[in-house]
């Protein structure tokens, strides 16, 4: 009865949120449009798009500048589950606002490392991000070099992290890319217990759980299909947490000698007895992470649909809403069929 009285209101807000999410069929029709601004203009119909689309031609709109326009869309959502939720409920979406902010961190890293400004107009999230981080983006974008910038991120959780990689020699990008994540997935899991109710934190246990064995086999798959990197190299690079995944596994992965060694281990894992690409002609770990993480927040929202574990399915649903729409409208501008962008996209057939 407490966890309904406590997230009624809350439920509430995020189902009705929920109902403007696309639906296949939307999907189907996006897909079908030959032309980027004809995309555009049926999304301006739809009231989670429409504030940040309207007024703007989708024939002079480029890839990046796309992506700015529907991040507002998701940064709305999260403002407006964030006012209806309680203090208890906002330090659960404090901790998740960690996740936009290092995705963020990473643009304005890619700009300064390849001493190359970004098309991106920061200042679009500068007021949301006033609200829930003191990080100043716009100072950020515009840094100079690596030094400036981590000389900008004083004060926040990340400058520690970073500062210690700076004074290392040769550092690389996915050096940075990679301690970020890494900061971010040991944050989340420490806090995943702290102020949550039992039933929470196993909702959340298995979202992100799984979401970090997902990470580990997709990474350990690189390495071996492009990078043919050595086991000590990959398992080095690995997140240290496991879930579903058992130690003894993650280092059979990272010890297998071709792709077809990592298939047949991973077969007799956790993941592997999902079954859930038993219709895919190759394997996929991309696509099975896509399934695997759909299904574990679809299950832990009609599990326990009172909890925290409803608004996290959300943003993660609104989040893959937002790749599934960027993704289309890229396929749209390169003149793929609709049953290609489907397929290929949405994994619909």
């Amino acid at each position: 009865m407490g966890s309904l009285l406590t997230y009624s209101g809350l439920t509430t807000k995020v189902r009705s949120m929920k109902s403007r999410l696309l639906t296949e069929g939307q999907y189907r029709e996006l897909a079908g449009f030959d032309t980027v601004s004809s995309a555009v203009d049926y999304l301006k119909k739809f009231p989670s798009y429409q504030p940040f689309l309207s007024g703007k031609d989708g024939s002079s709109l480029h890839r990046g500048k796309i992506e700015e326009l529907l991040l507002q869309s998701k940064y709305q959502d999260f403002s407006k589950i964030y006012r209806f939720a309680s203090l208890p409920q906002r330090k659960f979406l404090d901790l998740y606002f960690m996740h936009y902010e290092i995705a963020k961190l990473k643009r304005c890293l890619r700009g300064v490392i390849a001493n190359h400004p970004l098309e991106i107009d920061f200042s679009l999230f500068q007021e949301f991000f006033d609200r829930h981080s003191s990080l100043d983006l716009i100072k950020l974008s515009s840094s100079g070099d690596i030094t400036q910038f981590i000389g900008n991120l004083a004060g926040s959780p990340y400058y520690d992290t970073m500062a210690r990689l700076s004074r290392q020699e040769n550092t690389s990008l996915f050096d940075y890319e990679m301690n970020l994540d890494m900061l971010y997935f040991k944050t989340m899991w420490k806090a995943k217990d702290s102020g949550l109710k039992k039933n929470e934190q196993e909702a959340l246990t298995q979202c992100f759980g799984n979401r970090l064995d997902m990470l580990n086999i997709q990474w350990i798959y690189r390495c071996i299909q492009y990078y043919h990197m050595t086991s000590s190299e990959i398992y080095a690079l690995l997140i240290p947490i496991q879930n579903r995944l058992k130690p003894d596994q993650l280092y059979a992965l990272a010890n297998a000698e071709n792709t077809d060694a990592f298939f047949q281990i991973l077969q007799h894992t956790y993941y592997g007895n999902l079954n859930l690409t038993a219709n895919s002609s190759l394997p996929d770990p991309e696509a099975l992470a896509r399934q695997v993480l759909n299904r574990v927040h679809k299950l832990t929202e009609r599990r326990d649909p009172y909890s925290i574990a409803t608004v996290n399915s959300y943003l993660y649903f609104k989040e893959l809403e937002i790749e599934h729409i960027i993704h289309i409208i890229e396929s749209i501008r390169y003149g793929l069929e609709p049953s290609q962008i489907l397929s290929s996209v949405m994994k619909i057939v």
